[in-house]
């Protein structure tokens, strides 16, 4: 009896998975924190004798190379990745016994489109199949973005995405289930998943792939792709050269002198604790991410490359859990870490900043007064990603989306800046940026659905 487990790996996005038998397991598209990988396989009590990469992939660091090396499993890559480390080359229609007295197999199917070399895989018992490894290809109601890997090959992948999705469908039953790792908040997914869980069948019906021909899918795939997450352009070159091991290890304490003088010399300090209590107060000059939204794709986002981080974390648990996302984006090692509330990290005589939190009617409210009463408007800034602008804005707003925030700052008008997105997230991590900056910023912490229902103008597509 063969078994399947997922591993989430919710910060990013992903999926990774454990699958196989008694008498062995492949483990496909591991994350670079592999302690979790081998802990599920001990709990299954069985030897992982294969790592299969679905791409080289653009989003996260691979712990595959690693894996591989620890258990002395099979490392397959498809066979036209360019990487630089010794690999099982993985061709299409190639098949591995993963339990032979179970006789469970593993067969390779290219599947290009997100990347030209994408393979996924296809589990089979007794030669019947059961689930699909889709990796970035078939995901669930979409696809794989396909604008990853070079402008000039993002049409062709695109019909290479659509082919890629028929030819997984057509030969295979509807009850095969369907496993891809990205489509679960990850930026590598061409459209929003909808759902958890899938198969064969059901993308059928509703998956653009499926149900669009090839020039209307295209068409539609192109004109919904949005930016690509800027540490994309270190992932691939770092996992074709072969990530090294994590170190996990705390990072250096950092007492209230070395905060100051790390901030004084333009390092970023990054405040994990809750939006809710970073508004309250804050060591000036600090930024702030949640560590339970995703902490590290949007630090790795906003970061300039390379430049030295120092986390304060409201515990050494938050820390070590933010430490652990970090790593799957190529962050390896903070600079320094303090643990505790700004009573802790502050100088003597030093006090907190804060800043305020509203909602959309509180926003309606503040432009009705300044309309009534003569006063200048506040500058309100939309830090939603284009696409959802183009969907539906504010009436009279500015827009700089997020990721771009910190470059373009600047641009925006003089005078108190009030700040949504379109859940109260990103609009607290936009605050905190103007607020280091020394603007007055009040942050919108509140559901975009909310403005139409206060009475603010929403201009639609």
């Amino acid at each position: 009896m063969f078994f399947v487990d997922t591993l989430e790996i919710e910060g990013l996005g992903n999926r990774s998975y454990l699958a196989g038998g008694p008498g062995g397991a492949i483990a496909v598209d591991p994350p670079r924190d592999i302690d979790q990988v081998i802990a599920a396989a001990a709990r299954r009590g069985v030897r992982i004798t294969y790592v299969a990469e679905t791409h080289v992939h653009n989003d996260y660091v691979t712990g595959g190379l690693e894996l591989a090396r620890v258990t002395g499993a099979h490392y397959l890559v498809p066979a036209d990745a360019a990487v630089s480390y010794r690999r099982v080359l993985v061709h299409d229609g190639d098949e591995f016994d993963v339990d032979p007295a179970a006789r469970l197999t593993f067969r390779a199917v290219a599947t290009p489109g997100h990347t030209p070399h994408h393979t996924s895989y296809v589990l089979a018992e007794a030669g019947r199949p059961v689930a699909a490894f889709t990796g970035g290809s078939l995901l669930i109601g979409t696809v794989g973005r396909p604008d990853l890997v070079e402008p000039r090959l993002t049409e062709d992948l695109a019909r290479a995405q659509h082919a890629s999705a028929h030819r997984l469908a057509d030969g295979l039953a509807d009850d095969v289930a369907v496993l891809p790792t990205h489509g679960f908040g990850s930026f590598c997914s061409a459209g929003q998943a909808a759902g958890t869980a899938t198969t064969v069948g059901a993308e059928r019906r509703r998956n653009e792939a499926l149900v669009k021909d090839v020039d209307t899918f295209v068409a539609d795939l192109l004109a919904g792709l949005d930016d690509i997450p800027a540490y994309y352009a270190h992932m691939g070159p770092l996992n074709a050269a072969g990530p090294a091991p994590v170190d996990l290890t705390p990072p250096a304490p950092a007492d209230p002198a070395e905060l100051a003088r790390r901030l004084a010399a333009g390092e970023w300090v990054v405040d994990l604790r809750a939006r809710t209590a970073f508004a309250a107060g804050h060591l000036a000059g600090s930024f702030n991410i949640e560590a339970d939204g995703q902490v590290a794709t949007y630090l790795a986002w906003l970061i300039p490359w390379g430049k030295p981080v120092t986390l304060l974390a409201e515990s050494t648990e938050q820390l070590a859990a933010a430490q652990r996302e970090l790593v799957r984006v190529g962050i390896d090692r903070p600079a320094a870490a303090a643990t505790g509330g700004p009573e802790d990290w502050l100088l003597p005589g030093e006090q907190p900043r804060a800043f305020r939190r509203a909602t959309f009617a509180d926003l309606a409210a503040e432009l009705a007064a300044t309309a009534r009463d003569g006063g200048p408007a506040p500058v309100v800034l939309d830090v939603r990603r284009a696409t959802e602008r183009a969907a539906a804005h504010l009436d009279g707003t500015h827009h700089i989306p997020l990721h771009q925030l910190h470059r373009r700052g600047a641009e925006l008008p003089d005078g108190p800046v009030w700040v949504h997105c379109a859940g109260g997230m990103r609009a607290g991590i936009a605050a905190s940026l103007l607020d280091a900056a020394g603007r007055e910023v009040t942050a919108v912490d509140d559901t975009f659905a909310s403005a139409a229902e206060a009475g603010l103008t929403v201009v639609t597509a």
